[in-house]
């Protein structure tokens, strides 16, 4: 599936195209049929293809795929639109979290500011560890998502949670092309740290204009990112 994935993000399969049958991408995969129907069922719930009885499988446009789907984000990432996924992201994490931080600042039981200090903790400690062990990179991402959750949380409302949840999921693959682990002790971690502390001090305009500073950061990560490929387009050009 995620071949097949791949093939359709990155236009070796467009738009419109019919999908190989079920027969024959069993046989192209050495695989069963049944593994290959179960394929197509997939890729059609991430909006890959529409299925139709008796014409088979097609490859949707777009703006029909799930792009919070962990497998169709990595291969947006991997490919040319990888870029303008990430901002699509930043995009929305703007709309949902610095209006969520203010929410956080008011809101905030103890045991919420106990879990988004736990998270900072827990990020603190995975930074220090990368920093002698790389393989202890997923620790720090991991507690990051985790203080973003937390933060979602003390805001009370289940129905940005529910709203959050998907995007949360998702940045935990599309984080990665973002990393600057040498700016974390100097960036990083202390907008987090402003973060918590408005939230804590139950300020409810320091604590968006924090989570704004964060993710202006952020956005100058996504720009460096951006430059870097299309530098690597152009060398390969």
């Amino acid at each position: 599936m995620r071949v097949l994935i791949a093939d359709i993000v990155g236009g070796t399969l467009p738009a419109g195209a019919a999908l190989p049958r079920e027969a024959d991408l069993a046989s192209g995969f050495g695989v069963s049929r049944g593994v290959a129907r179960e394929c197509i069922r997939g890729l059609e719930e991430r909006g890959l293809v529409t299925v139709k009885h008796g014409r088979g499988a097609t490859v949707s446009e777009a703006d029909r795929w799930d792009v919070f789907d962990p497998e169709v984000l990595g291969a947006l990432l991997d490919c040319e639109q990888g870029a303008d996924i990430l901002g699509e992201y930043l995009e929305c994490r703007r709309i949902l979290e610095i209006e969520a931080a203010g929410l956080a600042a008011e809101r905030a039981t103890e045991g919420d500011l106990a879990a988004l200090s736990d998270a900072f903790a827990r990020m603190s400690a995975g930074a220090e560890r990368v920093r002698a062990n790389p393989a202890a990179e997923d620790l720090y991402h991991e507690a990051d998502v985790a203080f973003h959750r937390a933060l979602i949380a003390a805001t009370g409302n289940r129905a940005l949670g529910n709203m959050t949840e998907p995007v949360h999921r998702a940045l935990a693959a599309a984080r990665r092309p973002l990393a600057r682990p040498e700016h974390r002790r100097d960036r990083s971690l202390p907008e987090h740290r402003r973060i918590l502390a408005a939230i804590a001090s139950r300020d409810p305009h320091e604590a968006p204009a924090a989570m704004s500073a964060h993710l202006d950061t952020v956005e100058l990560y996504l720009g460096e990112y951006t430059a870097a490929r299309e530098a690597e387009r152009h060398d390969s050009a």
